[in-house]
């Protein structure tokens, strides 16, 4: 990696693009490939925009999500790399991309303060010899792709009848990747699903090629070492290689937050410290002996990388992370949503967000999925939401159906957030002859769902104008809680040099990202709390998530001192904050 840094996937639409905006600059970046709706589109979009010959991919061709899936990441892949030839025949000194390139580099990159001395006239009589080698020196960040792992509806031909396994939404969002030309990762997140890894393991792309490289590479994002050891297991007894851990914060992150039981990032980052030797020589005994099974050649343990992400938004954070940890490179997400040079968002909601309040960011159960999910209350969507239940049509028109899950109304799966699910529900509700209160919670618990497909994906179809007739321009965001505290919209350059701690953005007060994630898991039990008061084995979990916290905490103030050694200049604050929560707690 040229970074230490990298641009987790954001949505749907806000990083569908961003390949094209950063892998020139070596920026590592993520693409859903959930929507192959908004992919064809942006495809055509690109091949139109680039004078490039395009052909439209039906619905009525076969295997047509896996189609589109390759047919755009090719045409990214292509993209970048005619990026990479032009910035090579650019000259040096005259504010080109190639200029930015290693303007962007961090400090200690070799590359950057080789690019300086030439720039500083240092080279003297190595003057050439030093272009020849930055040049031949650039290369592009990787364009990697995610997967939520359990957004995988079982689809049906014409006639309605269900059709193999294989043609599943995941299954073939997998297979458009594997066939794409891209040297890269899959990102697999929002838990296991044994049958989209066992259609893994029939892909001979994620096998080791004859130098014992990964062509294509899988990466698994979690929340805490046990959900990492057992899915790479799982993996490795399958002859499947996790050739990276990405360890993301579980509730100060945007999307959707999967709150681990109490424990933190720091206490979670510091097993992976001490356990991740150990990982990996479990895993590589049992990925030899599933090879050897295979009479696959065997090669010397492949690499593992280990990255981190949620709620980072300081230099110092960024480098105690990946520092004091040992880990390979940290994520920052959000605070990327407003930056108009590498991420998509539709110019009324990047207003809207960098003019948020911290309470216009908020954990809500907007999801279809019934998975807590990082809302915007300044967003399009949640405004035509509300709108819709003041006009007595709550829900929403149900189209791409990503998320359709539920059949209590009928044989046929529907999405909770569309108007047909909320019309049975609300019905089914009257007959109850609730109290006016227990009515309006249960009333408002139904119609919080929001349709995700949809508004997830309109914030590209705004910018670029690929918006059908008809269709909502409500945009649904998903910004992580962090995203507060950035208060205005910057360039890349800017974004890159606060990461780097070169030109801090001028930021309000903000509390230590590990005292923010403890605040929001401390307001998550207290919710827990008040619905499981009456629940024994509700309130036995909870004391024992409590417990977790508790120790989180007492494991911060071993560590407090470690902090002002990357930079951190509030230690009082810091310590402050933890017994702020302490008490919060311990209060009965």
């Amino acid at each position: 990696m040229k970074h230490g840094f990298h641009i987790p996937v954001l949505g749907l639409a806000f990083s569908i693009d961003t390949p094209l905006k950063v892998a020139k600059f070596g920026i590592n970046s993520v693409i859903s490939i959930v929507d192959d709706e908004l992919i064809e589109r942006m495809r055509l979009y690109y091949l139109e925009k680039n004078n490039m010959p395009s052909q439209p991919i039906s619905k009525k061709e076969q295997d047509y999500r896996a189609k589109r899936i390759t047919a755009y990441l090719d045409m990214i892949q292509y993209l970048v790399d005619a990026d990479l030839k032009r910035m090579q025949e650019e000259r040096f000194g005259t504010g080109s991309d190639l200029d930015r390139y290693f303007q962007l580099l961090p400090n200690d990159s070799p590359e950057r303060q080789a690019y300086l001395d030439l720039l500083n006239n240092k080279a003297g009589a190595t003057q050439t010899q030093l272009i020849d080698y930055l040049k031949n020196s650039l290369q592009p960040g990787d364009i990697d792709v995610n997967i939520m792992s359990k957004v995988d509806k079982i689809n049906v031909d014409g006639l309605g009848m269900p059709l193999e396994d294989r043609y599943s939404d995941a299954a073939a969002a997998l297979r458009g990747f594997a066939n794409a030309t891209l040297r890269s990762s899959v990102i697999l997140s929002a838990g296991m699903n044994p049958r989209l890894y066992n259609y893994l393991a029939e892909i001979p792309a994620f096998l080791p090629n004859e130098l014992g490289a990964f062509d294509k590479k899988i990466t698994l994002k979690v929340s805490d070492f046990r959900s990492a050891h057992i899915q790479a297991k799982y993996l490795a007894k399958k002859g499947l290689w996790v050739s990276e851990f990405r360890i993301e914060s579980g509730l100060n992150c945007g999307g959707h937050a999967f709150a681990t039981d109490g424990y933190l990032l720091g206490p979670i980052l510091e097993e992976f410290k001490q356990r991740k030797d150990q990982l990996i020589d479990e895993l590589w005994s049992i990925y030899r002996q599933a090879l050897q099974a295979k009479k696959e050649q065997l090669f010397p343990v492949p690499s593992v990388r280990f990255t981190v992400q949620g709620g980072i938004g300081t230099a110092d954070e960024q480098s105690f992370l990946v520092k004091h940890y040992g880990f390979d490179s940290a994520g920052w997400g959000s605070p990327f949503l407003l930056v108009p040079e590498a991420t998509t968002v539709d110019s009324g909601t990047l207003k809207a967000l960098a003019e948020a309040k911290k309470e216009d960011f908020y954990l809500s159960d907007a999801s279809p999925l019934g998975v807590p999910f990082n809302n915007f209350r300044g967003s399009t969507a949640e405004q035509e939401r509300l709108e819709r239940i003041r006009a007595g049509r709550p829900g929403s028109p149900c189209t791409k159906k990503y998320l359709i899950s539920n059949t209590e109304f009928s044989d046929a799966a529907v999405c909770t957030a569309s108007r047909v699910y909320q019309h049975a529900k609300i019905k089914e509700l009257e007959t109850k002859q609730l109290s006016a209160d227990a009515y309006q919670q249960a009333f408002d618990s139904i119609t919080e769902k929001t349709c995700l497909c949809d508004g997830l994906a309109t914030s590209a179809y705004l910018t670029y104008e690929i918006r059908k007739a008809k269709e909502s321009s409500a945009v649904a965001i998903c910004p992580g809680p962090n995203t507060a505290y950035f208060k205005d919209t910057y360039s890349l350059q800017q974004m890159v040099d606060h990461i780097y701690g070169r030109v801090p953005l001028d930021l309000p007060q903000r509390p230590h990202m590990f005292i923010n994630e403890l605040q929001l898991y401390v307001d998550y039990l207290r919710a827990y709390m008040r619905e499981a008061a009456h629940d024994a084995k509700k309130v036995k979990f909870a004391e024992k998530f409590k417990a977790q916290l508790v120790a989180g905490i007492a494991y911060y103030r071993t560590r407090a001192e470690k902090l002002s050694e990357f930079g951190f200049l509030n230690l009082p604050t810091f310590l402050s904050g933890l017994t702020a929560c302490e008490k919060q707690l311990l209060k009965r």
